[in-house]
């Protein structure tokens, strides 16, 4: 990633976020169990692209395919950003409660 695309994604992650209502500790606990789940299958996802990507990779001389490596970031960045609800460092919920961005 050159530097440009380092500022980009830095942006993603912590620029201006959308306002976030406080949520009861119930629907929290909801959104947590609901957000978990989507981080587990979006490991699968990673380690499915991770694999075609190499392939790809492999079979290409070491060019990749753009578009898997577009994806990957920003499955990265929706990962993180869940990551920071999890943990409570942010109020806000990551997609599909909010933009993807």
């Amino acid at each position: 990633m050159d530097r440009n695309d380092d500022d980009r994604v830095n942006g993603r992650l912590h620029g201006d976020q959308p306002e976030a209502g406080k949520d009861g500790m119930a629907m929290r606990l909801l959104y947590m169990v609901i957000i978990a789940i989507m981080l587990s299958l979006s490991q699968t996802v990673l380690t499915l692209i991770t694999v075609i990507q190499f392939v790809i990779m492999l079979v290409n001389t070491g060019q990749r395919n753009q578009r898997l490596a577009d994806f990957g970031t920003d499955l990265g960045i929706w990962m993180a950003k869940a990551a920071r609800y999890q943990s409570a460092a942010s109020e806000v919920k990551p997609w599909p409660w909010t933009d993807l961005d």
